[in-house]
């Protein structure tokens, strides 16, 4: 009988085991379970938190002043389109808003419309025609007259936060057409159908990667790529990676396809602009091409969606050829996707890349102003407030002049050549009657970001001061007149320390008895010191803080002489009292303020106060323009025109250290600086130097005559050139003089008879009287 042997059982003791291995694996598939679950609740968490909230720190973006056209503006056609390609209008068609037509002096467009402080403006065709430097006619496209139409101000800068990010936010209403066709034509076909990974596309990626032996293709959805951008770092990793998958996949669950969209179109990154990282197509769009997202064409479009796969590698300034290819790539895939037909696609093939040049109008910062700007926001705004929220700052910045002030500053110094190389430069340009700084450089280099000169550098004016000597004197009618006689004689004087002052005139030479203005005409330093020192250096200073100058100066006699240091800003504050006949406002360089939605913040208001009598400054600014005319400031009218009437004075101090020129017309007031930062000497007086920056400056802007309307109190008379006596019209040497009422020589003798001199205002009456009883004795 044969027996069969039954199967071995599992002993006790192995099955034991096996029962606990499978207990625990299923305790640790639990817990794996629990804590996925508990990451996954943590990743919904801030999944949700930041994209439900406030996703972006935006910086404050400032703007410069927005051209308005009416008719009559002083602007000339050239002038116009320089402000229209910075801009970035098409010089194209008239087809749609930012695009520009010229024909003869007659400019078409269609504006862009904007949002203003005081509200919107809307976008509309126009028509500008012009007629030399004027803009002689405007109107709509109906063919009826506008009466004024505000272009859209162009971005001058941001101010950005720590992290240097910078983006412009656009709405998907806000696209161009056929850049979200194109982008998901070419990073990811599947993105509508997906939800949130797209597995077809990761399997793919494997077997290309492993045909190549190496990475050269990603599955990442643009979810995924948003969420690595908008959370995540670069870190290569699995779990990063499947970080990434699960919080794509959340992303899709709470939020639609329009909204992931519109996230990554404002993220994704596209360049860096120094140190500032350039995030979203809406920046992109401004700092490649100067023109905003939804006017871009689709050769433009195909550039920035081939820039995603990497914006260094592909950066079209620095590498042109390989964003051509790969520019031309993405635009036969939106042939090949049907986004655009084979006809368009062949049209933009042959199209250029048509990226902005570096440092151009269109694309560059004006850091000086920027830095003002920044400064007086700060008096009212936390930095977080600035660099956060979003703020839109508009301000007085006209970027014609500031254009011009920068090519003055470059052609002046190409012009002294080598003995300039170690010169620095600054300029601050206003407007005397509303004080708004339209232009400033803090370097003759006006992309340098460093030292501000126009803010900061306090250097001493030399004979900017003496403007406020004279003006003290002319406050006395009753003692000083224009014509008043003074001494330019050699003095000393000692100082507190004991030691003696004893000025000297340039020349170095002495001139006598001259009048009150050829004083200041010639910038003598001798009559200058003395007349300041009859006057009181106390006295001279009181007038300095009149005129805007805070800084406190001990009373040394030194000081008349420009011993004292002022910024060109501060400076600027001090000749914008004179310039405006007397009323003193303070410079500023912001307009408004609006936040993130548009809304209005604060505005900055003209604000005025008069501190000088009309007719003192009146009689100054005649004095003034007789430095241009007769003085210091002669040369300027080699090149400008003697109708524009222009005022000013120069500065020179010790061994030509420093080299300065303020001056004015009715509409512009310009202060120039050149110097070296070690206050070495430098081969430029003011009239060698500054002026020539100045008066290249003025030729460029080609500004309105300086038209001075005669004060109540202010009479003019007609006096003898060469002693100032009254005398008749139509006399030999007869010149008309201003003065105030009541100071003014009595009437003198009919031509043909004889005149005293005279050296002082008594004299005057005395001689007059002397030659009234000749003429009675004579007559009888």
């Amino acid at each position: 009988m044969t027996r069969t042997r039954s199967p071995k059982s599992p002993s006790p003791r192995r099955s034991g085991a096996l029962r606990s291995w499978l207990g625990w694996t299923a305790k640790l598939a639990l817990v794996g379970l629990v804590v996925l679950a508990g990451f996954a609740v943590y990743l919904d968490a801030v999944v949700q938190e930041k994209f439900s909230g406030k996703r972006w720190t935006l910086p404050a973006k400032v703007y410069a002043r927005p051209l308005e056209l009416f008719s009559g503006l002083k602007l000339s056609k050239q002038d116009f389109l320089t402000e229209l390609d910075a801009l970035g209008y098409r010089r194209e068609a008239v087809a749609g808003p930012g695009s520009a037509a010229v024909s003869g002096n007659t400019v078409d467009l269609h504006t862009r419309g904007f949002r203003f402080y005081e509200g919107d403006e809307p976008a509309r065709r126009i028509r500008v025609r012009f007629s030399g430097d004027y803009v002689a006619g405007l109107s709509g496209a109906d063919g009826s007259d506008l009466p004024v139409v505000r272009m859209e101000p162009l971005l001058i800068g941001g101010l950005y936060p720590a992290h240097n990010e910078d983006r412009i936010l656009v709405q998907r209403n806000e696209l161009p057409p056929y850049l979200v066709e194109t982008l998901v034509a070419v990073e990811d076909r599947e993105f509508f159908s997906h939800f949130g990974v797209s597995p077809k596309s990761i399997v793919r990626a494997l077997w290309v990667n492993a045909a190549a032996g190496g990475v050269v293709q990603g599955g990442s959805t643009l979810t995924q790529q948003l969420v690595k951008n908008f959370y995540l770092s670069n870190e290569r990793s699995l779990v990063r990676k499947a970080t990434e998958a699960m919080m794509a996949v959340l992303l899709e669950l709470h939020y639609d396809k329009d909204e992931i969209l519109e996230a990554y179109l404002n993220e994704v990154f596209l360049g860096q602009d120094g140190n500032r990282a350039v995030h979203g197509f809406g920046l992109a769009s401004q700092y490649f091409f100067g023109q905003p997202l939804a006017e871009l064409q689709p050769h433009q479009v195909a550039l920035l969606v081939g820039m995603v796969k990497g914006p260094t590698y592909y950066n079209p300034r620095r590498n042109p050829e390989r964003a051509m290819t790969r520019r031309n790539l993405v635009i036969d895939l939106m042939a090949e996707q049907s986004v655009i037909d084979a006809a368009q696609a062949a049209a933009a093939k042959q199209k250029p890349l048509g990226v902005t040049a570096r440092g151009s109008l269109a694309n560059s910062a004006h850091p000086a102003f920027l830095d003002l700007v920044k400064r007086q926001l700060r008096e009212d705004y936390q930095e977080a407030d600035l660099t956060e929220e979003g703020l839109r700052i508009f301000t007085s910045l006209d970027p014609i002049l500031q254009n011009k002030a920068e090519a003055a500053v470059h052609d002046t110094f190409k012009r002294i050549g080598k003995g300039g190389d170690p010169v620095e430069a600054s300029m601050v340009v206003s407007n005397p009657e509303t004080g708004e700084v339209l232009a400033l450089l803090g370097s003759r280099q006006p992309r340098f970001a460093g030292f501000n000169r126009a803010l900061d550098a306090v250097r001493p004016i030399g004979s900017l001061i003496k403007p406020a000597i004279y003006l003290t004197a002319l406050e006395k009618p009753s003692q000083y007149t224009l014509t008043s006689w003074v001494a330019d004689v050699p003095f000393s004087v000692k100082g507190q320390d004991g030691q003696l002052w004893r000025p000297q005139n340039y020349d170095h030479q002495a001139h006598g008895d001259i009048y009150l203005y050829q004083g200041l005409a010639n910038s003598y330093n001798l009559s200058t010191a003395k007349l300041g020192l009859e006057l009181g250096v106390p006295n001279v200073l009181k007038t300095l803080a009149r005129l805007g100058v805070e800084r406190e100066w001990p009373a040394y006699p030194s000081m008349l002489l420009g011993a004292g240091a002022l910024t060109p800003m501060e400076v600027s504050s001090m000749y914008l009292t004179i310039a405006s006949g007397g009323f003193n406002t303070p410079l500023r360089g912001i307009r408004s303020v609006l936040d993130s939605a548009g809304e209005p913040l604060k505005r900055y208001p003209f604000q005025i106060q008069q501190r000088f009598d009309p007719g003192a400054i009146y009689l100054l600014q005649n004095a003034m323009q007789r430095v241009m005319r007769e003085g210091t400031g002669r040369s300027v009218y080699s090149r400008l025109p003697r109708s524009l009437n222009l005022a000013g004075k120069t500065g020179t101090t010790n061994d030509s250290r420093d080299s300065w020129f303020a001056g004015f017309s009715q509409d512009l007031l310009a202060v120039v600086w050149l110097g070296r930062d070690d206050n070495g000497k430098t081969p430029l007086t003011g009239a060698t130097g500054a002026l020539r920056v100045w008066t290249d400056f003025m030729a460029k802007a080609d500004p309105l005559p300086l038209d001075m309307p005669v004060p109540d109190n202010v009479t003019e008379v007609w006096v003898n050139a060469r002693n100032g006596l009254g005398s008749e019209p139509g006399c030999p040497d007869t010149v008309q003089m201003p003065y105030i009422r009541g100071s003014e020589p009595p009437p003198g003798p009919p031509c043909g008879l004889p005149q005293a001199p005279a050296e002082n205002v008594q004299d005057v009456i005395e001689n007059v009287q002397d030659v009234m009883d000749w003429v009675r004795d004579w007559s009888n």
